[in-house]
């Protein structure tokens, strides 16, 4: 008699999932997902910096063709968030450039491989859409995010935005020119 394969547990006792089944689903920003893991977002940023992110955030940049939003889901439970809007910053040669915005996995998804696989569908994309460069600006208090940005190949960059001068704020770009754009 077979036994019924149990996948294997974190150790909080939530099943461990591949980054491969993470569902990616294009949403406005007003979606009631999006708008949820945007507020756990900014939750974080007030436990961490002491106040929410405080730049700009208007919803209608992220609908195509100026931009996309995205939700992850992990067995119908949203779960990471990702978005890509036009961007004026000039960076590594190119003004047609994209910024990164509302990356973040809920920490009972991470170190699963989530935001990796985000980024990489933030990047895809946006190279489909004819953005050349990808910006984006994250915090020293968030190292985390720096290691992946930077493990990802993004490289650093003069500071941008609502942020450029804050001595707590890090700005990373990378080149999508010569990508291939299929998933």
């Amino acid at each position: 008699m077979t036994q019924p394969v149990t996948p294997p547990a974190t150790h909080d006792g939530t099943p461990t999932s591949s980054p491969h089944d993470l569902e990616l689903v294009r949403v406005p920003a007003d979606h009631p997902d999006a708008v949820r893991l945007v507020e756990e977002v900014q939750a974080e940023y007030v436990a961490r910096y002491g106040s929410p992110d405080a730049s700009p955030f208007d919803q209608e940049v992220f609908a195509l063709p100026s931009g996309a939003f995205f939700v992850g889901y992990l067995d119908g439970d949203a779960v990471a968030t990702g978005a890509w809007r036009r961007s004026p910053v000039e960076a590594l040669g190119s003004s047609v450039t994209a910024e990164v915005k509302r990356m973040y996995v809920v920490p009972r998804a991470q170190r699963r491989g989530l935001a990796r696989r985000m980024l990489a569908h933030l990047e895809a994309t946006a190279a489909e859409a004819g953005v050349e460069v990808l910006v984006l600006e994250t915090g020293t208090l968030q190292p985390e995010a720096i290691a992946l940005y930077t493990s990802a190949g993004y490289v650093p960059v003069p500071g941008f935005g609502h942020y450029r001068d804050s001595p707590l704020s890090r700005c990373f770009a990378t080149d999508l020119r010569g990508r291939a754009t299929t998933r």
